[in-house]
């Protein structure tokens, strides 16, 4: 099979994909398409925006909260602050008073006197006392009723607590915290991406670098599988040797097929991570150089500086002062509350105008409110209790991770340090293979070396080759962790 059906039975991206052209992109590139393209870090963002709201919640209650209420009733009954049968008397005590007025004349008049008196009244000479009397007792009576059918009433309250035993305080502060934790792990969750693709990247380049090099491995074999047949023909060679070849040959393809499709699967797995579709066409821009760059050296840094740069340890030391300010938020439950309140309210009827239907009175209040807790079961007690168990489980947890990432970085700073060295040995040992294939080469010509010896210098060129692409691959990633583990902050432009 020649190389160009290898290549196109191995590529799994659609034809119309190929048609699309090819998009070039850098390393910086795939980070920031990777941070934008993130729903773990959207998910992260929208957290940091729900504790920056919980922060504003939290410090508003510092301030006095203003209230206005309003109501409305209605009654099928009316108020009657009288019984009907003193009602009755109200409406008609000028009749009464009229009636008590004649007869006490008449019982001190004679009877000639009280002819006379008859006389009077009859003609209507006297004043009449009844109906006016009647009138006013009438008024008194309607107020004695007020209407209350329909009952109105509104008041603006404002609260504003003195004293809470330090819970608003210490809210707020944990709330403020909570935020920065909040950052704290959308910054973990960023580098952790940017590490992953830094993988996913280095991981293409060290594949498409095996691919050049199992296609120039490829036609060194096909050359030379020419040769041995050339001479195979002419008598000096032995079919011995073309099957030596042959097989070597067959290998050398079907590791280039191996690469090809590796490079494809690889590039479908970083356009995920970036956001592309899968089938998309990209090229590396270290693809096309001919060797792994040199990540170069990292300034090492003081175990307090990556203690105050790693974000995992920041978050641990910000869950730990949260659950401090717990312990104090549970204590405050047994201290006493202060607040204090005003209020302005106003009712129809108006209950300082006799029940008038008008809203002219407004009564103003103030006062204060305390509240003393005295007993609870010990409630109170338990809750410090275990919150004082949770700050204690976060505050040795935070000692644990600092020992575990000094050991990570030290750790890490080995591998760098053997990366380097293996990258300078293989180095090293491709120059050993390309003058043991190049003499190996001259001596087949010459016909003083055998084909056997031959193919193992391929090979032994093929291995070293493929070593140092590792080790440049190994040195790339092992520098991304240790960036990551030192607590660096990947920027991206």
């Amino acid at each position: 099979m020649k190389r160009i059906d290898i290549l196109l039975a191995a590529l799994f991206v659609p034809a119309a994909a190929l048609a699309q052209g090819q998009r070039t992109l850098t390393l910086d590139d795939c980070r920031r398409m990777a941070v934008e393209n993130s729903r773990q870090l959207d998910m992260e963002k929208a957290a940091a925006e729900m504790a920056e709201y919980d922060k504003k919640t939290a410090v508003a209650y510092f301030f006095p909260k203003v209230s206005a209420v309003g109501g409305y009733m209605y009654n099928n009954r009316d108020v009657a602050l009288v019984n009907e049968e003193q009602s009755e008397r109200i409406r008609n005590m000028g009749t009464t008073l009229d009636d008590k007025i004649w007869a006490s004349v008449e019982m001190n008049a004679t009877e000639h006197g009280k002819a006379i008196l008859e006389t009077v009244r009859n003609t209507g000479i006297m004043p009449d006392i009844a109906t006016p009397v009647n009138a006013i007792g009438q008024e008194i009576d309607a107020a004695l009723h007020p209407d209350l059918h329909n009952i109105m009433g509104g008041s603006i309250v404002v609260e504003q607590p003195v004293f809470a035993g330090g819970k608003i305080v210490n809210s707020a502060i944990m709330a403020s915290k909570a935020q920065e934790l909040a950052e704290s792990k959308l910054e973990t969750s960023r580098s952790e991406i940017i590490t992953d693709v830094d993988h996913a990247y280095w991981q293409i380049i060290s594949i498409s670098n095996k691919k050049k090099l199992a296609q120039s491995y490829s036609e060194l074999l096909h050359k030379m599988e020419d040769d041995v047949m050339r001479s195979v023909d002419a008598g000096t060679g032995t079919m011995s040797d073309a099957l030596q070849v042959k097989v070597k040959v067959n290998e050398a393809d079907l590791l280039l097929t191996k690469a090809t499709s590796g490079l494809a699967l690889s590039k479908m797995l970083l356009c995920q991570k970036i956001g592309l579709p899968l089938d998309s066409e990209i090229i590396l821009a270290d693809e096309m150089l001919d060797e792994v760059p040199d990540p170069g050296m990292v300034s090492t840094r003081s175990m307090e500086d990556v203690f105050e740069s790693r974000p995992e340890l920041r978050s641990l030391d910000l869950a730990a002062q949260i659950y401090d300010r717990k312990v104090k938020i549970a204590a405050a439950d047994m201290l006493p509350t202060i607040a204090v309140f005003g209020a302005c309210t106003a009712t129809n009827p108006n209950i300082y105008d006799g029940f008038q239907n008008n809203f002219r009175g407004c009564t103003l209040s103030a006062g204060v409110v305390v509240k003393v807790p005295i007993c609870h079961g010990g409630e109170g007690i338990w809750k410090v209790k275990k919150a004082k168990a949770e700050a204690r489980q976060y505050h040795d947890r935070l000692e644990d991770t600092r020992e575990l990432v000094t050991l990570q970085v030290a750790r890490q700073r080995v591998i760098v340090e053997e990366a380097r060295e293996k990258l300078q040995m293989t180095r090293s040992a491709v120059d050993v293979a390309e003058e043991n294939l190049r003499s190996a080469n001259l001596g087949y010509e010459a016909g003083v070396v055998t084909t056997s010896t031959v193919l193992g210098a391929h090979t032994a060129w093929l291995s070293a080759n493929s070593d140092w692409i590792d080790a440049g691959t190994e040195l790339q990633t092992a520098m991304s962790e240790l960036r990551k583990a030192e607590g660096y902050k990947t920027e991206i432009y």
